[in-house]
């Protein structure tokens, strides 16, 4: 803040003294290193509570980028779902081909998969963490059950 050096605080230490006198100077430093102390503390206090309010709004900015994500890959799995739902009405009244039932299988299997890109956008944990290890857990803590799902929606 304020560059003073020592012949500075020297000055002000001889003022004081012939201004205040002997006795009340170990006073008058005393509340005035209270004074300073107390500013300091302030100061402190409203850093760490800026410092709180904008790590709390970029976390806000993050989950509501995370959402935006989600809500966009939810809506392209949506229109895919229900194309594929369109798509028997239309060939009922044509006999199947294995083209056309090829051509349904895949477009389940990338409704599926965008499904998944979507669930797994729910799992992942919006805050990053600060170390590897800790982040590996949760791809980890899906069920058996749920990773077979997975690999027999991809295949």
């Amino acid at each position: 803040m304020l560059d003073v050096g020592f012949l500075e605080l020297m000055l002000i230490g001889i003022v004081g003294l012939l201004v205040l006198g002997p006795e009340r100077l170990p006073r008058a430093a005393r509340t005035a290193g209270m004074w300073i102390g107390k500013i300091k503390r302030t100061v402190s206090g409203m850093q760490r509570e800026i410092s709180a309010q904008l790590e709390a709004e970029e976390l806000r900015q993050k989950l509501n980028e995370q959402q935006k994500n989600l809500d966009d890959s939810l809506k392209k799995a949506k229109l895919d779902v229900e194309s594929i739902a369109d798509a028997p009405t239309d060939a009922k009244s044509t006999p199947k081909t294995d083209a056309a039932q090829s051509e349904t299988e895949k477009r389940v299997a990338k409704a599926s998969s965008r499904l998944d890109d979507a669930l797994q956008t729910v799992r992942e944990d919006p805050a990053p963490t600060s170390s590897s290890a800790s982040s590996s857990p949760s791809t980890a803590a899906s069920t058996p059950a749920e990773s077979a799902d997975k690999d027999r929606h991809h295949q």
